[in-house]
């Protein structure tokens, strides 16, 4: 009885030790994580696949993440969003790459004008897994873990007044991204550059500060740019995609079934988007046309703004080693899926 009796202590006090951390994973599994999203636009590609990215997550992970969807700049303007996901006091944000380049100089390749031909073959661009492996681990010594990538649309150029010829864009004031390869296509076209972030852009057209601003269809659209500039000039370069970011800080901290699920679903839901947004493009231009007016270039006009941005991207990724390398994997990728 006496060796029963130890025996059974023992055993007792084994589960006494092994309690606190069989608890502690319980407890784990049980937990609710809150995912706040913040982006600059709404009722947009990044808007939709925030939406669709949030309702799968949930889903997928039986309501242990619950999403918060936070668009048109509510958390604050683009660069403090940024901030917020490098140290964890926001969970996620979504835009163009091209805004975080003070995190890591080659989130600007995705500017390279010259290398996506049409809508499908940024889809195509997008889905290309050498490329998504490069920019998904730009940043993820500063903070950041991206999980998605989709085209969003060709740029243009919104104005107050026409620009009808190459001729007109020489001399204009235009809001670009903070990336060396559009400030150096619109010093090519004749235009003065201006980096700018998106809730400054209207006030500064409404005011004249700018003539207009090298943007997309879709913003202008949603965001009523037709109220102060009327006139759209299609351009079609460079492209402009959207990525997901989520905090590394964040995404670290928890258990690694939902970080699975985090990563499956951004691209699952990039895939949905991807020919949701080339749909939302066209029906925004028509949009835009009860409004103002789009304008195409004249043909050979069109064809000499191609030649004459052709060379950017190289051009200015030859200046840095590390751009030039991931300058590399975006012209690979754009040649490989061409058609």
């Amino acid at each position: 009885m006496q060796r029963v009796n130890r025996r059974q202590a023992l055993a007792a006090a084994g589960a006494l030790v092994l309690t606190p951390a069989v608890a502690q994973t319980a407890a784990r599994a049980d937990q609710t994580y809150a995912m706040k999203l913040g982006f600059a636009t709404i009722n947009d590609a990044q808007h939709e696949w925030a939406k669709r990215f949030v309702a799968m997550v949930e889903k997928d992970s039986g309501g242990r993440i619950k999403g918060q969807l936070y668009p048109a700049s509510q958390l604050g303007p683009i660069p403090r969003e940024i901030e917020g996901v490098q140290f964890g006091a926001i969970q996620g944000y979504i835009g163009p790459p091209e805004f975080l380049v003070g995190v890591d100089h080659r989130f600007e390749v995705m500017s390279a004008p010259g290398l996506v031909n049409d809508m499908a073959h940024g889809i195509r661009v997008s889905t290309d897994p050498q490329l998504q492996k490069l920019m998904f681990s730009l940043g993820a010594n500063k903070g950041i873990h991206g999980v998605a990538i989709w085209v969003s649309q060709p740029s243009s150029i919104v104005s107050r007044d026409p620009i009808r010829h190459l001729a007109d864009i020489k001399g204009k004031k235009l809001r670009v991204l903070a990336a060396d390869m559009q400030q150096e296509m619109i010093k090519r076209l004749g235009a003065s550059p201006i980096a700018m972030t998106l809730g400054d852009v209207l006030p500064a057209i409404q005011q004249g500060a700018i003539d207009g601003a090298v943007l997309a269809v879709t913003v202008d659209a949603t965001m009523h740019y037709y109220d102060a500039a009327k006139y759209i000039t299609e351009t079609g370069q460079p492209f402009i995609f959207s990525m997901a970011f989520l905090s590394k800080k964040w995404f670290e901290g928890l258990p690694a079934d939902l970080q699975k699920i985090l990563n499956d679903d951004a691209l699952k839901a990039a895939n949905e988007v991807n020919p949701w947004a080339a749909d939302f493009y066209n029906k925004e231009s028509a949009l835009w046309e009860q409004h103002g007016e789009i304008i195409n270039l004249p043909p050979d006009e069109q064809a000499e703004l191609m030649k004459t941005v052709a060379g950017v991207g190289a051009e200015v990724a030859g200046r840095n080693p590390e751009l030039k390398a991931a300058y590399d994997v975006f012209a690979a990728a754009a040649k490989r899926t061409a058609q």
